[in-house]
């Protein structure tokens, strides 16, 4: 198992550490000081600032660095891209302006693997360039999604037309005033193999019968400005050519688009778990309490090393997982994917937490470190729920002594 980077890998590394430590985390305060605060998606703005970082990235060619093909991105594999994915988890606003954000980078990686030719010229190119964002339109209110063959919408044959109906919601993505298509997932023969029952659909956001109904809040923040929406499709119509790959197709989709993305997600995760720990360990050596650092005070220095024990431990296990990712596909790494899954959101909630804890009221009342909390809670759910994963991994590890 090697997780040397390559020569290619670590220039990157050391630009984007750069950029972001000269350029992204000083405009972070500019970012969030031009948002409106408010709930209402379609009084959402672009803060100006995103659109400056993002061009001076590409001018760097820190550009698309999460698509292994050379040619449309950096042609870095999944171990390679990993560190540079918890590079850009030290900021809110890293992986937009390497144009590196979810949904898009898994929305570009199922266009790339399974998009037609139109596709890719129509939507494919706009969001590679950045000119575009756009949704994934999978999670139902109406059922425990986190079995997706629960799922009710359907995306029924009708002739020349797809009929999409149903409702969806944490459609992440769907508030951003650049948001142009989603890609929606729905039952088009409930007959067939529960896992060729479903098909993946390409849905142009103003398509007639596609109704925003709110974004959802995690914990009073609502991602402005890109959101989490609930939508409603209601008779939406579509040619036959808005099928991805066919249809029948989108749980084998799925599986190709989920496994490099939580490698992104968790090492997104851990940066993040590190930005938070270097508040910790700044509080602890600067704020005085009964004439001690906070470090010197309780079991302060336990709760910083089992926090350094733990991201190190996250980041190795994470590794591992792109390692087996690269080496023998999804299915080879379904145990290292599944673990990760659950280790990597609660090391983050974990080190967020005893941050909180060291600033007292101070930490509650933090615009960051809120944030940071309600990041490390959501992702306990939103790739499926830590119990799910949980499941696999003890299935694949019981299945060695049947």
């Amino acid at each position: 198992m090697d997780f040397q980077h390559s020569e290619r890998a670590r220039t990157y590394l050391a630009s984007v550490e750069r950029f972001l430590r000269e350029r992204i985390l000083p405009a972070e305060e500019e970012y969030f000081s031009a948002l409106t605060g408010s709930p209402d998606w379609r009084t959402w703005r672009i803060p100006p600032i995103m659109e400056r970082l993002k061009a001076e990235a590409r001018e760097l060619g820190l550009w698309n660095l999460f698509l292994p093909d050379r040619e449309l991105g950096a042609g870095l594999d999944n171990r390679d891209y990993a560190a540079i994915a918890e590079l850009t988890g030290r900021s809110f606003l890293a992986p937009e302006v390497f144009n590196c954000s979810a949904p898009d980078t898994g929305n570009a990686e199922v266009l790339v693997r399974y998009g037609s030719d139109q596709q890719k010229e129509r939507w494919l190119a706009p969001l590679l360039a950045g000119q575009i964002r756009s949704g994934f339109a999978m999670t139902e209110p109406a059922v425990a999604s986190s079995d997706a063959t629960n799922m009710k919408a359907t995306c029924a044959v009708e002739g020349d037309h797809i009929v999409l109906s149903g409702q969806k919601w944490w459609t992440s993505g769907a508030g951003d005033p650049r948001c142009k298509f989603l890609i929606f997932m729905g039952v088009t023969d409930p007959d067939a193999d529960r896992h060729r029952r479903h098909s993946m659909v390409l849905v142009p956001l103003d398509t007639p019968g596609v109704e925003i109904l709110r974004m959802l809040p995690v914990f009073g923040h609502y991602d402005e400005p890109h959101g989490h929406g609930e939508i409603l499709f209601k008779d939406v119509r579509l040619p036959l050519s808005a099928f991805i790959a066919g249809p029948g197709r989108g749980f084998e989709i799925a599986q190709g688009r989920l496994g490099p993305g939580r490698i992104h997600h968790c090492m997104r995760a851990i940066g993040a778990a590190e930005r938070a720990l270097e508040r910790l360990c700044r509080r602890a050596v600067g704020r005085v309490a009964f004439g001690k650092p906070l470090a010197n005070l309780g079991g302060n220095r336990d709760v910083i090393a089992n926090c350094r024990m733990a991201i190190d431990q996250a980041r190795l296990l994470t590794l591992k997982a792109a390692w087996a990712l690269d080496e023998h596909g999804t299915f080879g790494a379904l145990t290292d994917i599944s673990a990760i899954k659950v280790v990597a959101p609660n090391v983050l909630q974990q080190v967020v937490d005893a941050t909180i804890q060291i600033h007292g009221g101070e930490g509650v009342a933090d615009t960051e470190l809120g944030r940071l909390m309600a990041m490390g809670r959501i992702l306990r759910i939103v790739d499926g729920p830590d119990e799910v994963h949980r499941g696999m991994v003890a299935r694949l590890e019981l299945s060695k002594y049947r």
